[in-house]
């Protein structure tokens, strides 16, 4: 699979173009930082001979290239005749914002080579910048935005296949008596259903065998809840959405991890799937838990 896009991600220092390489990642770009200027030619190369599926690929070049900012000009140039996409993106922001965020952070400007007073360093920054902004095809300025405005606007400029920003959903069913999983969001305690452990037939069998499955489904709490949770999550998982969040794993927990939270688990899981979500189900303790 030969590359079909080629994002150049520059711009001030800053200005939030680590923020913007995350969500490149999260629409599953091949990301590379500060990639030196004479390696470009040779990314390429790799990846169109490879045969990867690595159809798009974001790579920041910056000031940190140095003297070899004026050679990235003439690669981009050459690369515009290329047969795959290329963008370049330039990130932007005010200069009393860089400050401020300069001064939060603590960290050096990149071309703070003696004394020179940050403000200072901005002006030339933006001199050796000028020609790559000129040659963007998309400029940003980050100045009033917040990091999932930031986001969105890539999202909305980059995106190509739309299950690529979908929510991954992990429905985790776990036993207390083994921990709590420490990645999760949040935590149904599923521990008040009837337990289909103290009834001896069911004992050896888990949450996702059908004698299990009927036991709950006959116990008018089970439908209760599920209808309960189903509804908050309803509600809960489109503002995750909009909000820009990728990931959400949700723990589902009874005493052992062995039927309750297991049932619930792949209950919940069958009534989610939908739209802009992707659901994984995961049973941690199914093979070690009891209750």
């Amino acid at each position: 699979m030969s590359l079909q896009e080629l994002v150049i991600v520059t711009g001030m220092s800053g200005s939030g173009k680590g923020t913007v390489l995350k969500a490149f990642e999260d629409l599953h770009f091949f990301c590379v930082d500060n990639l030196p200027v004479a390696l470009i030619p040779k990314f390429i190369e790799e990846i169109q001979r490879s045969g990867e599926e690595c159809r798009q690929a974001a790579l920041v070049l910056d000031v940190r290239a140095g003297g070899k900012l004026r050679d990235l000009e003439r690669v981009l140039e050459k690369l515009r005749k290329s047969a795959f996409r290329l963008s370049v993106l330039f990130i932007e922001a005010g200069d009393d914002v860089l400050l401020r965020r300069f001064s939060e952070t603590r960290r050096p400007h990149p071309l703070n080579g003696g004394q020179q007073p940050v403000r200072e360093l901005l002006q030339l920054e933006r001199t050796h910048l000028r020609r790559l902004k000129e040659m963007a095809d998309l400029t940003i300025d980050t100045s009033d935005t917040t990091v999932h405005d930031v986001k969105e606007h890539i999202e909305r400029r980059f995106m190509r296949d739309p299950k690529a920003a979908a929510l991954k959903v992990i429905l985790m069913s776990f036993g207390f008596k083994h921990g709590v999983p420490p990645e999760t969001d949040m935590v149904f305690d599923v521990r008040f259903l009837p337990n289909p452990y103290f009834e001896e037939k069911l004992k050896a069998f888990s949450g996702r065998d059908r004698k299990v499955k009927a036991y709950l489904r006959n116990k008018p709490e089970t439908g209760e809840f599920i209808v309960r949770a189903v509804d908050f999550l309803q509600y809960l998982l489109p503002n995750f959405i909009k909000e820009r969040k990728s990931q959400v794993t949700i723990a589902i927990g009874c005493t052992g991890g062995r039927h309750r939270s297991v049932f619930i688990a792949e209950e919940l899981a069958a009534k989610l799937k939908g739209q802009n979500r992707k659901i994984q189900v995961f049973h941690r303790d199914e093979q070690v838990g009891y209750a």
